[in-house]
């Protein structure tokens, strides 16, 4: 929890600048209503940093064994209720990665890490809420589209993979 100011500030920036090429100002606008820091992930320790010699936060990311897809503490319709992971898929929540640190490795090993914890837990399939902007990089690493559509404007592609394999 202590570091919960410092991921909200990478949250923000990652928002930022990471979807100004792919989204309209008021799409980013709006994603700040439902993608910002979710404490719950931090509690339960699914939560992972990535950080540089200096201590600083360079990506953030990790996976939930509750019903919640993705929001913040404060987005509407969250659901803590615990998954059972006999029958549902783990949820990858809340990867940013800092502005000029993308397309480093950072937020594939933070999907690595969750996706093998979610496994060692008992989790057979993963899913997640992608962005346009991190749509390629769940892709490459093996998650395929089961929708797309739109929370206030913001493009949503809601993406599956088999964790049974790891």
């Amino acid at each position: 929890m202590a570091d919960a100011a410092a991921i909200a500030e990478l949250i923000d920036a990652s928002l930022t600048a990471l979807l100004a090429d792919l989204l309209t100002p008021a799409q980013i606008a709006h994603s700040r209503t439902f993608m910002a820091l979710d404490r719950q992930l931090i509690e339960d320790r699914t939560y992972f940093l990535v950080t540089d010699q200096s201590c600083r936060i360079l990506g953030c990311g990790g996976w939930s064994f509750r019903a919640t897809l993705y929001g913040g503490d404060r987005s509407a319709g969250r659901d803590d209720i615990r998954l059972d992971p006999q029958s549902d898929s783990a949820r990858i929540r809340a990867m940013y990665t800092r502005p000029g640190f993308a397309r480093r490795g950072i937020g594939r090993m933070i999907l690595e890490e969750s996706e093998k914890a979610a496994a060692r837990a008992g989790f057979g399939a993963a899913i997640l809420h992608a962005t346009l902007g991190g749509e390629p990089l769940y892709r490459t690493c093996g998650y395929h589209e089961i929708s797309r559509s739109l929370d206030g404007g913001f493009p949503i592609v809601i993406m599956g993979k088999d964790l049974t394999c790891l």
